[in-house]
């Protein structure tokens, strides 16, 4: 991690949170959580910058605007 990177900061914090707060127990599936909470704010955020504008989205992100209309739908975000 490259210091003085807010972002990769805010997820260490946020995961070390989440480990302590297990408090021992076996975490699961920690991959696929933090995906989709990073994902769908991302999603949200991009789009809003975009004026909804999926194609404007799908290059800001630099992901196929098929790929893009596919993961809005696993979010409910159509």
């Amino acid at each position: 991690m490259r210091e003085g990177d807010p972002i990769a900061e805010a997820i260490v914090a946020s995961l070390d949170q989440y480990f302590h707060d297990l408090d021992g127990e076996a975490p699961c599936a920690v991959y696929d959580m933090v995906l989709a909470r990073m994902e769908k704010p991302l999603l949200t955020l991009v789009l809003e910058r975009v004026s909804g504008n999926q194609t404007r989205a799908a290059e800001m992100l630099g992901i196929n605007r098929n790929t893009l209309r596919k993961k809005l739908q696993t979010y409910d975000l159509l």
